[in-house]
């Protein structure tokens, strides 16, 4: 009996760890959504995570908001003659059917958080909802990484799955 206890605990651990990162609504799949943690007086953070869509119609991201700042923008960046410009994407973030799209440091596309109402501090998650035309809107909650982070601590998962499959060769 004790050792069954033992193993419905593991279980219940695993199968939570492993859906800590991921919300679903309709066809639109959201993981790992993080945020970098801004110095004192900072108005201005960025929002990442990878959106997936499962379904056979594309959705497009077209917002969504947090408690802690005061405008949420999906931005993109691009080159023109040479200068990096950032801009709101105005009709919304298009995810086709079965493509991954994801939102990270360095890359073209992220949120920005403007307006911060409250310091975002490394550890201290927050709140976020985000909305799709089609799928509509989902809660996700946002967990702080250090201010240089590239990634969520999450990935070392993914890290060591990599290690594991080097091993076989």
């Amino acid at each position: 009996m004790k050792k069954l206890r033992i193993f419905a605990a593991c279980a219940i651990a695993l199968s939570s760890a492993a859906h800590a990162y991921e919300y679903k609504v309709g066809a639109i799949e959201i993981d790992r959504p993080w945020s970098r943690a801004v110095p004192k007086g900072a108005t201005v953070a960025g929002g990442y995570f990878t959106i997936r869509n499962t379904g056979t119609e594309p959705d497009r991201l077209i917002g969504g908001s947090t408690p802690v700042a005061g405008k949420f923008e999906i931005h993109e960046m691009s080159m023109d003659k040479g200068v990096m410009r950032m801009r709101p994407v105005a009709d919304g973030l298009t995810i086709k059917p079965g493509e991954t799209v994801e939102l990270k440091p360095q890359s073209l596309l992220h949120v920005m958080l403007t307006g911060l109402k409250q310091p975002i501090e490394k550890g201290k998650s927050f709140q976020g909802s985000l909305v799709f035309e089609k799928a509509g809107t989902v809660d996700v909650e946002f967990t702080v990484e250090g201010i240089g982070a590239t990634g969520p601590t999450a990935a070392h998962d993914m890290h060591d799955m990599h290690n594991m499959h080097d091993m076989h060769h």
